[in-house]
């Protein structure tokens, strides 16, 4: 799949999920055999560049090219300011939200909530096409609501507007992630398209990927919540789509390294005690679907340093590797 001058490859993207796809996430992904990883949403409001939320967002130092950036707002002009910003600070891409459905977003007219005024939608991607001199790619959803499916209103504007790419989310913003996603307006919407389409909903296996690129002609797969504590997915999906051969999945020791290697990076990247409070989360998506799972959260979410917290999930690892039940002790 081309966007721009880039070649994405594998067609396997990790789609930007808020509070998830930080640069260390983001930077695994990418190991693991993700084509593309778009940060997580920053907004455009210039007043908020500099908390320390946004510059952690915005931090894309050593990052694999291309840089992809994604942009909230529902300021036009705002809008074209914040591209302008991100790509001053090494953005290589451009992408618009507006698929999230978080009603925080949606009640400030953002994200999904977009969808619902199709002009803005036309001023909103002229103006930020015509702001900056990298691609810019737009992620929507199918639409606001059962009876307004206007993606492929929306994907004609977007085309029109030079969008370089759209994802699309086989969902309506009123559905959020619930019930099954369709990918049948994904599929219309390609036919008519010239630009690149990239599908995004449920796929969480090389079979479901394979699937939805047959049923829809797009030229990639989008992954969000599968890549949750599985961030190998990628290579999964990438070995299988090229070969037809499922690979065995990771070993109990490539886990354990694959974690730790990611605790070490958030660690790094937002110190203590953030780094800690953030990797709680991860931690608790790797081991879901263990059975020691309830009792490992117990007591590494106890963990207040990053020595302890590693320590604990190396223990625990170990012990499972060594074909024990692990000893789990509280958090030093």
């Amino acid at each position: 799949m081309q966007i721009g001058p880039y070649t994405i490859a594998p067609n396997v993207v990790l789609a930007p999920m808020a509070g998830v796809t930080d640069k260390p996430f983001r930077q695994l992904c990418k190991r693991l055999g993700a084509g593309l990883a778009a940060s997580e949403m920053t907004i455009s409001d210039p007043r908020f560049w500099n908390t320390r939320k946004s510059i952690h967002r915005m931090d894309h130092a050593g990052e694999p090219a291309p840089i992809s950036v994604q942009i909230a707002g529902t300021e036009p002009q705002q809008l074209a300011d914040a591209a302008r910003y991100n790509v001053d600070h090494g953005a290589q891409i451009i992408d618009i939200n507006m698929g999230c459905p978080a009603k925080k977003v949606c009640n400030a007219w953002a994200g999904s909530a977009l969808m619902r005024d199709e002009a803005l939608v036309a001023r909103i991607l002229e103006a930020v096409v015509n702001a900056v001199p990298v691609p810019v790619t737009l992620k929507i959803r199918t639409g606001w609501c059962a009876d307004v499916r206007n993606a492929p209103t929306i994907a004609r504007i977007a085309e029109d507007s030079g969008i370089a790419a759209l994802a699309i989310h086989g969902r309506t913003r009123d559905q959020h992630y619930t019930g099954q996603a369709e990918h049948d307006t994904i599929a219309g919407i390609k036919a008519t398209l010239r630009i690149p389409v990239l599908a995004n909903g449920d796929i969480d296996s090389p079979q479901k990927a394979e699937q939805v690129l047959k049923h829809t002609g797009a030229d990639a797969v989008m992954v969000g919540r599968a890549a949750q504590g599985r961030p190998w997915i990628f290579r999964e999906i990438a070995h299988y789509l090229a070969t037809g051969e499922q690979l065995p999945p990771p070993t109990l020791q490539e886990v354990r390294d694959i974690l730790l290697g990611h605790l070490n990076d958030l660690h790094g990247f937002y110190g203590e005690p953030q780094g800690v409070r953030i990797a709680r989360k991860h931690l608790g998506w790797y081991a879901k679907d263990r059975p020691e799972n309830a009792a490992f959260r117990a007591v590494v979410n106890a963990a207040e340093s990053a020595d302890a917290q590693l320590r604990l999930t190396r223990d625990y690892f170990d012990a499972l590797i060594a074909g024990e039940t692990p000893a789990l002790s509280p958090a030093a």
